[in-house]
This record gives structure tokens, sequence and C-alpha cells, in this order.
């Protein structure tokens, strides 16, 4: 499971590179134990009834946890300890004679034998463990790459991120958010590519790529989202195959023009936002949703800008729908809504730290699907401020 929240320390990311995943402390210390037992197990049973035959599973067992080198070291101590056991008799009760008997001399054997195949077994895990840290690693740098971190303050909004990866191997999701002052307001998206793996980073970056782009052109969101699906849908004839029809993208555009006082949102068949505001949490939606991206051309539908007061103290969480389609060991929902209202008006990075903690805690740590989340805050004490026009905004109109 990854998490992606603001801005990571290098150091951290280079011993991410490095490193391998640590075994749990149990599984570390589990040949000692086996030790241990054996020689509480030891002085109970007969002289005739040795157990110390079962050392023989000794290099397995630390082969679970430990390298090559660690192992051939268990191996050599587990014959050596064998033959403590079989014929010492200050420890064992046993004459001397018994260090050589057959069925010893057989446990010794065998217990080499054991000991050489769980050295090549822990070689072999451990460069298969240093092959997927690597693999994870480059999964984790591109995904940062496609998801920056969004500004922590632009002009008088306040903003976070949260991306929750529900997939503990080095498969990347398509989940995906954007925040782009401009001289039209701050720009906000956040999307939802269908399927997980390479063509759901292609087919983000093709977004990201685009909105990044067309933010700073367009002169309203209809206009805005309609380059957005016209670019995506030539990247998806670009790319072919079988999975062309399958290429869209669940996705919310949101403006917050210079002053604040309203945001303008045009969803394409996403989760719509929730505004939070002392009192009052609810979801802007008036059912006048656009198809996904890349699927409105084929219905011919257009896009419908709906407008919502946004004062000082308001705060927008756009999501995906991993959020909303967590569920609890019962197979009950995630209740969002209730869950916003019971915590109040929070700022942005709390707001996302309880959400994230309470969907662990929700789901007994068994996320399902991906998740982002990108919170607006408004502050009281100065006015939205976006980005200076640019020298060639008079290319595309005047801001609406």
């Amino acid at each position: 499971m990854r998490l992606v929240r603001g801005r990571q320390d290098p150091q951290a990311v280079s011993a991410a590179r490095t490193g391998l995943p640590a075994p749990p402390v149990w599984m570390r210390w589990l040949p000692v134990l086996y030790v241990a037992g054996l020689l509480v197990l030891e002085p109970m049973t007969p002289v005739d009834w040795p157990v110390s035959f079962v050392l023989v599973a000794l290099p397995l067992v630390a082969a679970f946890a430990h390298g090559p080198a660690v192992v051939a070291a268990t191996t050599v101590f587990a014959i050596v300890f064998e033959g403590v056991l079989a014929g010492t008799p200050c420890c064992a009760g046993r004459a001397v004679g018994y260090l050589w008997d057959r069925h010893y001399v057989a446990s010794y054997v065998c217990t080499a034998l054991v000991g050489a195949l769980g050295t090549v077994l822990a070689a072999h895990r451990t460069h298969r463990e240093r092959t997927l840290a690597d693999v994870r690693f480059v999964a984790d740098i591109a995904q940062r790459v496609l998801l920056k971190p969004v500004p922590h303050r632009i002009g008088g909004l306040r903003l976070d991120s949260l991306y929750l990866s529900a997939d503990a191997e080095a498969r990347i999701g398509g989940d995906l958010y954007e925040a782009v002052p401009t001289a039209y307001g701050v720009r906000l998206l956040i999307g939802d590519v269908r399927g997980k793996g390479l063509p759901a980073v292609e087919t983000a970056a093709a977004l990201l790529g685009a909105f990044r782009e067309a933010a700073h052109d367009e002169p309203d969101l209809p206009a805005l989202a309609d380059r957005v699906e016209t670019s995506m849908s030539r990247r998806a004839t670009q790319l072919g195959g079988s999975e062309l029809a399958e290429r869209f993208v669940t996705a919310v555009f949101a403006e917050i023009p210079p002053g604040g006082n309203v945001v303008r949102v045009v969803n394409c068949g996403h989760p719509p936002p929730v505004l939070i505001r002392p009192g009052e949490v609810r979801e802007l939606d008036r059912g006048r949703s656009a198809p996904p991206l890349n699927l409105g051309m084929l219905v011919g539908d257009t896009y419908t800008v709906d407008e919502y007061d946004f004062g000082p103290g308001d705060q927008l969480l756009l999501y995906t729908d991993g959020i909303t389609e967590t569920r609890d060991p019962a197979g009950t929902f995630y209740p969002l809504l209730q869950r916003l209202r019971s915590w109040g008006p929070l700022p942005p990075r709390e707001l996302l730290e309880n959400l994230h903690d309470d969907l662990r805690a929700y789901s007994h740590n068994r996320l399902t699907d991906d998740t982002a989340a990108l919170s607006v805050y408004l502050l009281a004490d100065e006015p939205s401020r976006a980005a200076p026009p640019p020298a060639d905004a008079g290319r595309s109109g005047e801001p609406g």
C-alpha cells in the first residue's frame, strides 16, 4: 500500500531505492525460537528418543527471512549442534560413540543438503526482493512525476492532496488530480481512468498534459473539457488496440475565479464534489453530468457548467470513487458525507489525514481500489488570486 501526500525526503527515496523490504521481527527471530524450543524439548524426552533430527529443517527456517550467508552459517551451526546433542555426555547424556552412529551421520548429510538448498533459495529470494524493490521504486517515482504535489497555497486558497494506492505491488493506478493557477482563476481537475497498469498510466499522463496546457488557454470550463477530450480521443486513436473503447476517464473540472465567491463545476460522469462549510456538508450535484471523457463524442452531449456560492471559510473536496466504494467487513459502503459532518470544518491537511486514517480503519486495512482526493479551502483573510494573465491571453478571448 502506497501513500503519496505532499513532498518526500530525498534520503528516504534513496533508501527505498537500495534497501530490501524488511521481514517481520518474528520471522527474523524464528531460527532462534526454533532452537530454543528444541532445547526445552530435549531434556523432556528419553535418551532413546533424540530430537536433534528436527535440526534438519533449521536452514530452511532461516531462509524465510535471512540471506544466503546467514543460511550457510546456520547450516554449519545445525550440523555441529546435532553432533553435540548426539554424543556429548555432559549435555545429552549419551555416549560419545553415538556421534558417529549411522543414523546421526545420515542426519548430518541431510542437514548439509537441506542447508545447500536453503542457501540457494535464500539467494534467489533476496534477488527477487531486490528486483521488486527496484520496480516499486521506479513505480513510485513514475507516480510522483505523474501526480506532482499541488501547491499548498495559491493566493487566498489553501490546498492539499492525497493519493492512496491499494495495491502493494508495483502497478500504478489511474487516479489523478491537478490544480493550476491561471488568468481565469484556479482550475482544478480530479479524474479516474478506467483500468490499471501501463494503459491507465498512459491515459492519465495524456489527460494531465492536456489539462495543464489547455487550462491557461481556454476561456471557460466547457471549452477546457472539450479540448481535453479532443486530446484524449486523439491519443486513444494513436494507441489503437482492442482497448480503444475502454480508454475513458470520469472527471470533474472546477474553477474558482479571481476573488472567489463562486466555484464553477463541469462533471463528466464522476462523483460530485462536496462543499464543506460551518453547519453544512453537501454534494454539488444538479444531475447534469456529462458522459466520461472520450465517450462524449460518441453520444454528442455538451458540457454544462454548474455554479455555486463559495465564500471565505468554505472548502471544496474532490475525490475519486475509491473513497465511497470502500467497504467494511460487512460490505457496507463508506459513509463519506456522514463522516465529514461528524468531523466538522477542518483545514485541508487535517481533513485528508482524517480521511486517510478513517478509510484504513473502516476497511480494516483492506482497501481494494486506489484513492485520490483534492481539498481546497478559501481563507477568510484575503480573496483568491490567480496567476497573472499570460502575454498571449488575448488569443483565447477574454476571461469569462
